[in-house]
């Protein structure tokens, strides 16, 4: 069976051969992997990962369409003979890791699981900056053990999902958190959607939504480890790349205060520690590889160096330095809440309505 995973990056060399051993680990056969205006030679990485046979890389360097950087490399997903091919696939960024907990931790035994499955719904479970300051090249997955707890309450972004789907032709094109643009209605009303407790999911979940529901456990056989933030030093950086999806939008702290959850600790990923070091190693004993790899790292090093002599980086340096860890929100804060969002909905759909009312006075 062919599961298919298809990542977008940019300056992100120091974390790439992680990311691929873990993701190989886990079980996925085949890597389509766009890069965009990359500085730190992850492209190079790139091309000699698939001189290596590990991945499929494809430069994305414009002209962008309305929906940006990432939705354009899914549109040229949508074409690829991979694509083709694959029986499954998902769309992943590089700071977020598939961990199952069903089994051996495989995708075969995530399908098994769920066996009347077509498509998998992989919450978020995110992972705060642990108080970390300086980046430090070391695995990802074993610095950042301190999360968010299994059940959050707010911000729904907490609980937004990527998904695992079966590639049958009832969807034709891929997005950034799940399939789009369905081809048949009847194929659409066989194909189901679940959730990583077991439930299968409603209609909404076919056509639009991009988060679980909230205030409960969605991680049971399977979570997608997601480290938005990594070190302060690491997130000045992804300030400066910009953002895959709004890329004219400079991160800051309100990004920041809404992931930064660690009252909770899980460390269920090192299922896959010893496997994800070996293939690393692997990988390693290519020099030109290796070589490659280790000027990421320097570059990453000397970019924040220069990025802190502009006042708008170092301006939010200090105030992540001055940021506390985020407060999880209780169940009847978060109600309220929602109260207020859905006032708020219901206040512009009526301001709406009355605004394309004609004017009947005259």
């Amino acid at each position: 069976m062919r599961f298919l995973a298809i990542l977008t990056v940019r300056n992100e060399g120091a974390f790439l051969l992680e990311w691929l051993a873990h993701h190989r680990a886990v079980g996925f056969t085949d890597f389509l992997v766009f890069s965009n205006d990359c500085q730190d030679g992850t492209d190079a990485i790139l091309d000699q990962l698939e001189h290596l046979g590990q991945l499929t890389h494809i430069r994305n360097d414009g002209p962008y369409g309305k929906g940006g950087i990432q939705f354009t490399a899914m549109k040229h997903a949508d074409k690829h003979p991979l694509t083709k091919q694959a029986d499954w696939i998902l769309a992943l960024d590089v700071d977020e890791f598939v961990n199952i907990k069903t089994g051996d931790g495989t995708l075969g035994d995530l399908l098994s699981a769920l066996p009347e499955a077509d498509a998998i719904t992989l919450t978020w479970r995110l992972f705060g900056n642990a108080d970390i300051l300086r980046f430090e090249d070391a695995p990802v997955s074993e610095l950042f053990r301190r999360c968010a707890p299994e059940v959050m309450h707010w911000p729904w972004r907490a609980s937004m999902f990527k998904t695992l789907y079966r590639n049958n032709g009832t969807y034709r094109k891929i997005g950034v958190h799940r399939p789009r643009d369905t081809k048949d209605s009847k194929n659409l009303e066989s194909f189901r959607w679940f959730d990583c407790t077991g439930r299968e999911l409603g209609e909404a979940f076919k056509t639009r939504r991009l988060f679980s529901n909230y205030g409960r456990k969605n991680y049971d056989l399977a979570q997608l480890n997601h480290y938005p933030l990594g070190a302060m030093e690491s997130y000045i950086l992804k300030a400066d790349r910009g953002r895959a999806v709004h890329a004219d939008d400079m991160l800051g702290t309100d990004y920041w205060v809404e992931r930064n959850f660690n009252t909770a600790t899980d460390t269920s990923i090192d299922r896959y520690a010893q496997s994800r070091r070996d293939l690393e190693q692997q990988l390693l004993a290519d020099h030109t590889l290796a070589g490659l790899r280790a000027k990421a790292v320097a570059w990453r090093h000397q970019r924040f160096r220069e990025l802190m002599q502009q006042e708008p980086y170092r301006a939010l340096f200090s105030r992540l330095l001055m940021t506390p860890p985020s407060r999880p929100i209780n169940a009847v804060t978060a109600q309220t809440l929602t109260t207020f969002a859905n006032l708020g909905r219901a206040a512009q759909k009526a301001a709406s309505k009355a605004q394309s009312k004609p004017n009947t006075d005259d």
